[in-house]
């Protein structure tokens, strides 16, 4: 088996341990991913199976994403996110009005300071491994790309959004800036990735259903995949 398989994660797993069950699956040794989701994301993973879908995971990792998440206010996280230590901030929550004139600060190009709890490196250490020993040192802001940022919903403390942007745009620093902006502190409850590229959600396999038959069936070719990169 060698191909590409567009995999909807399910929250709790890591990405690792889809690429795991694809591989004690297929028993192929050369299985990887192209775009991490945190656990508690859920949404498309795109798997490479095989030394030849593998190589080309440099195609891959560039692609701008699309997400749609759940913000809520008033309280801010260590993780910011809903996996952290969350603090209420107790403070005035947003008005659609207000909300809706911050959201433009965040599209275009903006920086970002990476969070402690991500795996950018700083002296050979991960700096979650660095977070989790209780130590936070000074990261570098990024610059990436938010090409939309749209409001689905608004139900205060909560809002849904969808937001699509360059590889390397974390969504849970979005949503702590935007807190921050409007002075009342935010987090990432929930994100799902609809999108890499030209491949979307709606195309992809259910974890929990994952089976030899299926997979086989809705295993995309090297070739077929690189030919829709290339028209992208």
């Amino acid at each position: 088996m060698e191909g590409f398989l567009l995999i909807d994660k399910p929250a709790g797993p890591t990405s690792h341990d889809v690429v795991d069950r694809i591989r004690r699956m297929t028993g192929e040794k050369r299985v990887g991913h192209a775009g991490t989701l945190d656990p508690f994301a859920t949404g498309l993973l795109v798997v490479g199976v095989g030394r030849a879908a593998t190589r080309e995971f440099p195609k891959l990792v560039g692609l701008d994403k699309t997400y749609e998440g759940t913000l809520v206010f008033g309280a801010t996280s260590d993780t910011q996110d809903g996996t952290g230590t969350v603090t209420p901030t107790l403070q005035t929550l947003p008005t659609l009005q207000t909300l809706q004139s911050v959201l433009p600060r965040f599209t275009g190009p903006i920086r970002q300071v990476p969070p402690m709890y991500s795996a950018k490196k700083r002296g050979g250490k991960k700096l979650y491994e660095l977070a989790r020993e209780g130590k936070e040192v000074e990261r570098e802001p990024v610059e990436v790309t938010v090409r939309e940022l749209i409001l689905i919903s608004f139900d205060p403390p909560r809002a849904t959004f969808r937001a699509a942007c360059s590889s390397g745009t974390y969504i849970r620093t979005l949503a702590n800036d935007i807190g921050a902006a409007l002075g009342c502190g935010a987090y990432l409850e929930t994100l799902r990735r609809t999108r890499i590229g030209p491949f979307d959600l709606s195309t992809a396999l259910p974890l929990t259903g994952l089976t030899p038959e299926t997979a086989g069936k809705r295993l995309i070719p090297v070739p077929e995949l690189l030919g829709r990169l290339s028209n992208e």
